[in-house]
């Protein structure tokens, strides 16, 4: 970074109240790094840079931390220094559920969420949710980031403190677990299998044959280890990211699911800015998404190859099988003119 984006973790955690004209200034000597490099720029931090807070669930390799990283340095650029981004992985500010209520609190300004927690918000969310909706990686991005689309379903959620800014790939999800290949709905009998915090997720596992078991990703793994859980759902990034091929050596390619994940931010930080930063933060945001696209291929592939050197197997699975028996949550969850109309427009794009 040629910035100083320090931020004090506890003073952010245990704020009470939005400042939303607060800003961090850095600390360290202008056209000096932290390291003692010379770092100059034309634009450098100041009193009046806003530092937006963005939360995020996954470590700094993670493509999506990448991009907002990136991001926040282009924009301070863009906007002579009036913005910037710092983004806080690990789950650092709590699970995404936690970081959300942050936000709408006023906080924390952003955070990355996963989209089976905005159907908390607006059951019509789930139409992005479901399995089988979407049949690759560009047809999601491209119809969850279609205005035409996307544009009523995604101001809905203004009115409680929740604009939504984008929509980034999340990978494709498979079941993993710590005591055998999985192949049919039936190999998943007696399974308590971590999934993101929604109902649509845990009928889905029911269904699946297994038990949704709904926890922070942060807390997982040590489940996991002590048998609390049999093992998770989830792509082959975070499966090796965060370690879990360590105590749940079994990833089966159910392929059941490809939800997006939100870039959300508090409307009230988004309303400060001018129509010309607003305008530029969605120009840098519109690359980012394309960006993250291209990391995510090259790290799946990377993920999966060190995970098996590391012991992993991975296997296929019967596709039909599972289809089948997931098949019936679509149309149930398909209630309404505006879920129906989404999910048909999706389809459409897809042929």
């Amino acid at each position: 970074m040629r910035r100083n984006k320090a931020v004090s973790i506890t003073a952010l955690v245990g704020a009470s109240a939005l400042a939303l004209a607060a800003c961090s200034a850095g600390t360290t000597s202008p056209g000096e790094s932290e390291n003692g490099g010379d770092t100059t720029t034309e634009v450098e931090a100041n009193a009046d840079t806003l530092v937006m807070k963005a939360a995020f669930n996954q470590p700094e390799s993670h493509p999506q931390y990448i991009v907002l990283d990136e991001l926040g340095d282009k924009l301070f650029e863009a906007t002579d220094g009036a913005y910037d981004i710092e983004v806080f992985p690990n789950e650092t500010l709590g699970a995404q559920r936690e970081t959300i209520e942050l936000m709408q609190a006023g906080t924390l300004e952003m955070a990355y969420v996963g989209g089976p927690l905005l159907e908390n918000f607006n059951p019509d969310f789930v139409v992005f949710n479901l399995p089988f909706v979407f049949d690759s990686q560009d047809h999601q991005r491209q119809v969850t980031n279609d205005p035409e689309i996307v544009e009523d379903l995604y101001s809905s959620l203004e009115d409680q403190s929740i604009k939504v800014l984008g929509a980034f790939h999340g990978g494709i999800r498979s079941v993993y677990n710590t005591e055998k290949p999985i192949n049919t709905p039936e190999d998943l009998a007696g399974m308590k299998i971590r999934v993101i915090e929604s109902d649509t997720n845990i009928e889905m596992l029911s269904l699946m044959g297994g038990t949704g078991t709904p926890m922070g990703q942060g807390e997982v793994y040590t489940a996991m280890q002590s048998g609390l859980l049999e093992g998770g759902e989830n792509n082959e990034l975070i499966y090796y990211n965060l370690k879990q091929h360590e105590v749940a050596p079994y990833y089966s390619y159910t392929r059941h699911l490809m939800f997006p994940d939100y870039l959300i931010i508090n409307p009230s930080v988004w309303e400060g800015m001018t129509p010309e930063h607003q305008e530029v933060f969605e120009g840098l945001l519109a690359e980012a998404i394309e960006h993250e696209a291209e990391l995510w291929e090259e790290q799946v592939s990377e993920a999966k190859e060190a995970a098996e050197a590391e012991g992993a197997q991975f296997n296929e699975v019967d596709v039909e099988a599972f289809t089948e028996v997931i098949a019936p949550l679509t149309e149930e969850k398909i209630d309404n003119e505006v879920t129906q109309t989404i999910y048909d427009q999706v389809r459409a794009a897809a042929s």
